[in-house]
């Protein structure tokens, strides 16, 4: 028996952020994989290593969780004022399927710069040193997304002294400005309440604040779980008991935002909506041992991914935080004192991080304007990926 030689695939492994994906141009990929479908998401599939019965995705590029499960498509620009096409895919780890509902806005911070090295961007707009600023056209959600790439000597400059909590190593600062972040086709809280009393049954009742900015989320307090906001991913992802609970809130958060007919839906939407419960500020100790005091941050937030509370916080998650942080009276905000905030620094599980969000009343209807936070970005490894022909 004969078997055919493994194909190769351009690609470049890239951290953005707190996760991990592989970024492609889509002229790279093989012809049928250039149009979204079942071929597109076949290869995707076998690029990761999913689905993986035994959920670790050893013969794959994917490290066994949602930050390290991703792959990114960019291509050349469509949107006037823009610079470049980013498509964002959420890779099952068990399951066979790619969620395409929503961005990452972790790997949104290494879009800029694989976009300036991929030949993507416009020669003319990139400075030889300074700031190149990037107009990513998220088409996923349809929104812009302005990333500030730090330039040296024409090359996109990857290391620097900024220490983003949840990445052991230091790398240089790329400023993340998400525009208009609320969903296009849904209002900010597609309830038309701030608040509202979401009912599970077999589970309980819980107050609510469900919000489209950044990525579709379900905020609950800490306290209505039993929690006290200061868990680590251990005194979670342990419990599969409370990550039962949480997926089934999940779930009829999904159903009453819209975002899907029943909670059964929820199965194959694993990205979206995201759950995360909030608390007042309260001293604990990150995941890498180092002291967060009460007095450093606004609130503490605890989020899951993709059925797993996350090591430190999604990106596009982090701009739900902020965007509700500047509303009064939503969850968010009253845990974080019910002041007007433009910025908020929040506690998650492996230190902190401040948003700043710009949100405002217009014709009876809340409007963020924009959210502004600071990631790090760099390329791991460039070449090909290898994977056998279907």
């Amino acid at each position: 028996m004969s078997f055919q030689a493994q194909m190769k695939i351009p690609a470049t492994y890239m951290r953005g952020g707190t996760s991990k994906g592989v970024f492609f141009k889509l002229l790279d990929l093989p012809i049928e994989a250039q149009e979204a479908g079942p071929a597109r998401d076949a290869l995707l599939l076998r690029v990761i290593g999913s689905p993986d019965v035994y959920g670790k995705q050893i013969d794959g590029m994917g490290g066994a969780t949602s930050s390290t499960s991703k792959v990114v498509i960019l291509s050349s620009c469509t949107q006037p004022d823009h610079d470049v096409n980013y498509l964002f895919g959420q890779v099952s780890i068990d399951k066979p399927f790619v969620d395409w509902s929503g961005n990452c806005g972790n790997l949104s911070s290494a879009v800029g710069a694989f976009a300036i090295t991929s030949g993507l961007v416009d020669a003319g707009r990139i400075p030889n040193d300074g700031m190149a600023v990037i107009r990513i056209w998220q088409t996923n959600i349809q929104k812009t997304i302005i990333a500030h790439i730090p330039m040296r000597q024409g090359q996109v400059q990857e290391t620097g002294a900024f220490q983003l909590d949840g990445v052991t190593f230091p790398a240089a600062k790329i400023k993340l400005e998400f525009i208009a972040p609320s969903a296009a086709d849904a209002d900010m809280f597609p309830t038309g309440n701030l608040v509202d009393e979401l009912q599970v049954p077999d589970v309980g009742n819980f107050h609510v604040t469900m919000i489209n900015a950044g990525i579709p989320t379900v905020f609950l307090t800490a306290q209505a779980l039993g929690y006290d906001g200061t868990e680590l991913q251990a005194n979670i992802n342990t419990d599969a008991t409370a990550l039962t609970k949480l997926e089934t809130i999940r779930a009829y958060g999904g159903v009453r935002m819209g975002l899907f007919g029943h909670i059964d839906d929820a199965k194959g939407r694993q990205h979206t909506p995201k759950i995360a419960f909030v608390a007042p500020p309260r001293s604990y100790t990150s995941s890498s041992g180092s002291p967060v005091r009460a007095g450093q941050i606004d609130l503490l937030v605890r989020a899951l991914s993709m059925g797993q509370l996350h090591h430190a916080m999604m990106g596009t998650t982090a701009v739900a935080i902020g965007t509700a942080a500047a509303i009064p009276n939503t969850l968010v905000n009253i845990a974080a004192g019910g002041q007007a905030l433009s910025k908020v620094t929040f506690g998650h599980p492996s230190g902190t991080l401040t948003v700043g969000a710009e949100a405002s009343l217009v014709a009876g209807q809340w409007q963020a304007s924009k959210v502004v936070m600071s990631r790090s970005a760099r390329v791991l490894m460039e070449g090909w990926v290898r994977l056998p022909h279907a």
